[in-house]
């Protein structure tokens, strides 16, 4: 099974190009989920929100929907991760774990964790924490490829998060492995410009994919999907909501079905609320 969709849901700058104008913050999840099947949490990264906040998000979203949720810089970025950002993290994705909406985690770790023992060591450890929860791991330093590092997800049971990304010295190259049961591919984009140099974050995801450079992912992928029970995309350059725009035209070229969107019925149902129609 592959599943398709955005890495966030929530931004402004969406609007008039996949959200309506007058979309309110509230409503972009249920919006969204017309339109895709699962989506990745990055806000997580920054802040562990509170339990309801997952209540809602599970709420607004139909069965079968799927979240990726990503780790807390504690857990990934600490030089000694703090085994109580664990704790509080797990509790507030619980409610999406019992209805059985949680795909995985992605633990993302910085350039700066570089392949060696003492990270191998920290790879193992945070297995012990996470259990069975289904992890994946990315890796932004290119020195992790190599057959050791596949062979230790393997053996810890964590998938690989496979990147596009600007072809720069020390990034990770675009490749495919599967080393779980869940496959992974996220794309960032390939602003090279902005990568290392930018005003706005926001800068370095402007890129929007033209169709040949989405083809050369269409054969990974399928091996990806081959190997793993269940395969997720998800599309970082969200920059306008790019990401939205091509992660529907790499649907479409793998040639899967997403949701379908009631676009009318959804603005029919907001002036209903504005106006008590």
């Amino acid at each position: 099974m592959i599943c398709i969709g955005t890495s966030g849901f929530s931004y402004d700058d969406w609007k008039g190009h996949f959200y309506p104008e007058k979309i309110t913050k509230k409503d972009m999840l249920t919006y969204y989920a017309q339109s895709f099947d699962c989506v990745e949490i990055n806000s997580t990264y920054y802040t562990i929100p509170s339990l309801s906040s997952f209540v809602g998000m599970d709420r607004k979203t139909p069965p079968g929907f799927k979240f990726a949720v990503k780790a807390h810089k504690d857990m990934t970025h600490a030089e000694c991760p703090d085994p109580t950002a664990f704790k509080r993290f797990f509790q507030a994705i619980e409610p999406i774990k019992a209805s059985e909406k949680l795909g995985c985690v992605l633990a993302q770790f910085p350039w700066s964790f570089k392949y060696g023992d003492r990270n191998i060591d920290r790879l193992r450890d945070m297995k012990d924490i996470v259990g069975d929860v289904p992890t994946v791991v990315e890796f932004r330093n290119a020195g992790w490829v190599n057959d050791e590092t596949f062979a230790l997800l393997r053996e810890l049971n964590l998938g690989f998060c496979c990147v596009d990304e600007p072809h720069l010295k020390g990034l990770m190259p675009p490749i495919a492995a599967v080393t779980a049961d869940v496959g992974y591919v996220r794309f960032h984009g390939r602003n090279a410009k902005k990568w290392w140099k930018h005003e706005s974050a926001n800068e370095r995801y402007d890129y929007l994919y033209p169709p040949e450079e989405l083809a050369e992912w269409i054969p990974r992928v399928r091996e990806i999907s081959h190997s793993a029970k269940t395969t997720y995309v998800f599309f970082n350059n969200h920059y306008r909501g790019k990401s939205a725009r091509n992660a529907k035209m790499f649907a479409t070229m793998l040639g899967l079905t997403l949701p379908t969107k009631d676009v009318e019925a959804f603005l029919q149902g907001q002036r209903q609320m504005t106006f008590g129609e």
